[in-house]
């Protein structure tokens, strides 16, 4: 098992970055670039920015906030929402992405992600799955959980991998602010399924929670929102206490 990652993420609608409960009653949090650079000083291993509104508005995230985040920042970046073409992912790295993720655009048209790794090589491209507990199963869902994929989550992921996708990052709907843990059954299976690392997203709400993912699941890396903008926990701090626990974690 590689060493674990501790990734905040940074949502971002209109500029600013934004949390809500699945996805849902998005309250502003701050400036992103002021959070960024907070967080890389912080400990955090890398950092994820997600443009939420980029799909539902039919464009790519903004690349002009892209790069002043980018210029703060001396650890890995990922961007993501309403990529759909290589020039637009071209873009992004551009600006400064170290990688993006992908979500509905590959969904639309897997072949998508082929041509990315091609062009950037596989550990450029991150498959976002945002994934709701159905009846039937975990479905995908897209556009910020408003609509929902007839395809399983486990399939839809190592389908992807077998086409480039480098990573998955893995948010589980039924808990995303919730802060009540994070969702162990599927996250494991497609972490013990997949070839590729697997980034856990969605409940944190305590530093136990990421010790209880890290013991009970294959995930690679943990992403979380809410415990950070909170001020509640720091990347460094809360990477000490999961190395007291005997869960390894980068320095």
């Amino acid at each position: 098992m590689l060493t674990r990652r501790i990734i905040p993420c940074l949502d971002v609608r209109d500029g600013l970055v934004v949390k809500g409960v699945q996805f849902q009653g998005l309250r502003t949090v701050g400036d992103p670039v002021e959070l960024a650079q907070r967080y890389a000083a912080d400990g955090a291993d890398e950092l994820c920015l997600l443009d939420v509104s980029a799909s539902i508005e039919g464009r790519p995230p903004l690349l002009e906030l892209v790069s002043r985040v980018a210029e703060k920042l001396f650890i890995p970046f990922t961007v993501g929402g309403g990529l759909r073409s290589v020039q637009q992912a071209r873009e992004a790295l551009r600006s400064g992405a170290d990688k993006v993720a992908l979500n509905s655009a590959a969904l639309a048209r897997p072949q998508l992600l082929r041509e990315l790794a091609s062009e950037f090589g596989t550990q450029c491209i991150v498959l976002s799955i945002d994934t709701k507990k159905m009846t039937n199963g975990y479905l995908v869902t897209t556009h910020s959980a408003g609509r929902t994929v007839a395809r399983e989550a486990l399939d839809w992921a190592q389908e992807a991998v077998s086409l480039g996708a480098g990573e998955i990052l893995l948010n589980v709907i039924d808990s995303d602010g919730v802060r009540s843990g994070f969702s162990h059954g599927i996250t494991d299976r497609i972490a013990r399924n997949v070839t590729v690392p697997v980034i856990a997203s969605g409940g944190a709400g305590s530093a136990r929670h990421f010790a209880d993912l890290f013991y009970s699941t294959a995930a690679s890396a943990a992403l979380a929102a809410s415990i950070f903008h909170d001020g509640s926990w720091t990347p460094d701090r809360l990477k000490s206490m999961l190395a007291d626990r005997g869960i390894e974690v980068r320095p």
